[in-house]
């Protein structure tokens, strides 16, 4: 386990304003374009959504890839109501005072997961500040009825910051979830900006005593790009995710969801999520996904599978080689019936720390601005 974090909390720099949109692209690029949804499963599990009154934070962030998901019944799923205590400036879930909490909402959970025969779950929430624990109790309740129904399913919880509460944290933990998420979202100097409820140092703490509560589980972050980051600020988040020893990292592109919202300061090109896919490869990730339609839940259960997660909970973390992550994921995906490729890297780290491919900018699109090498960033050897 790595070693403590320390230095968590920095001085802060003003707040910046809000990027300019990318003014060279005239269109969203086509890696980004996604099929409609509507097929015949994906009708059946927006039916048995509603009849069980359940929220999916695929709809209520608007995820891209909520076609391609449930198409193949896999969902996240969104408890503590669909209205959230904050007002992250890059989110699209609503946001005001939520209704009260519904205590049964874990067997209905439980009860939606049986009836789609889910082998990896996920589970999220909006933000309830105005609640004791931040809802934690609901996290952990919703874990134990799942694993009455299905034992040998993994659970992954993807909870908030519960303001930084070590006692919530360790509520949820206590539930054994095969995989604990938390993102960081965004770099230290856009937090202010993006995450005004949150803060850079706390989310890295969580993530930290998350492992340090329980060490035999698998910790889990996520990036969002596009938000007016530096290409040195990426990398740095990844360095600060390690140092919290944190094994499964995703990388994706923001996506606006309304006038409303942050601008898109840039977008990254595939290229440039398969080099930063690599560079978290080198700083010891046990798995990392990247690419441009790339959230927190997409192929969930590939990342889960390559990390080792346990359906008790209680796995050691996996490294295989990129190639032999590669075929494995290969597999779940034709079982699951997912076709084409191309658009998602799923890696692990090599043995042998190779030195990234250094691609060109994509002709959709602006060349991005001049940035340092990987090699000066220090990322040559994993972070332990």
């Amino acid at each position: 386990m790595a070693a403590p974090l320390v230095q968590l909390t920095r001085t802060s720099s003003p707040a910046p304003e809000a990027p300019a949109p990318q003014a060279a692209l005239v269109r969203k690029p086509s890696w980004l374009k996604v099929k409609a949804p509507g097929g015949g499963t994906y009708l059946e599990v927006k039916r048995l959504m509603r009849d069980l009154g359940l929220h999916t934070v695929c709809e209520e962030a608007r995820c891209p890839n909520i076609g391609e998901c449930w198409e193949h019944k896999a969902a996240t799923f969104m408890i503590l109501g669909d209205v959230c205590t904050r007002n992250c400036a890059y989110c699209a879930v609503a946001h005001g005072t939520p209704a009260p909490y519904d205590p049964v909402e874990p067997v209905r959970l439980a009860e939606a997961v049986a009836a789609m025969g889910l082998k990896h779950v996920v589970i999220t929430s909006v933000d309830r500040d105005d609640l004791p624990n931040g809802g934690a109790e609901a996290f952990a309740g919703c874990v134990t009825e799942i694993r009455a129904r299905l034992p040998e399913s993994t659970v992954e919880v993807l909870i908030p910051d519960f303001k930084g509460s070590e006692a919530a944290l360790e509520i949820v933990l206590a539930a054994k979830p095969a995989i604990l998420n938390h993102n960081l979202e965004t770099c230290e100097r856009l937090y202010r900006l993006a995450r005004p409820g949150g803060r850079y140092d706390r989310a890295l703490r969580l993530l930290a005593n998350a492992r340090r509560i329980r060490p035999d589980g698998l910790t889990k972050s996520g990036i969002i790009l596009g938000l007016g980051e530096e290409w040195e600020e990426v990398v740095t988040c990844m360095r600060d995710l390690r140092a919290s020893d944190v094994n499964i990292l995703t990388l994706g592109q923001y996506l606006r969801p309304s006038d409303a919202h942050l601008p898109i300061a840039r977008y990254y090109t595939p290229d440039e999520f398969r080099e930063l896919a690599e560079i978290g490869m080198r700083l010891g990730f046990t798995h990392v996904q990247a690419s441009p339609l790339t959230r927190s839940s997409y192929h969930a259960w590939e990342q889960a599978s390559a990390a080792g997660a346990s359906p008790a909970g209680d796995a050691a973390p996996v490294h295989r080689s990129g190639a032999e992550a590669q075929r494995a994921a290969e597999d779940l995906r034709a079982e699951a019936g997912f076709e084409g490729g191309g658009r998602w890297w799923g890696l692990v780290p090599d043995p042998i720390c190779h030195q990234p491919r250094t691609q060109g900018a994509h002709p959709e699109v602006s060349p991005p601005s001049t940035r340092s090498s990987s090699a000066a960033l220090g990322v040559s050897a994993p972070l332990r």
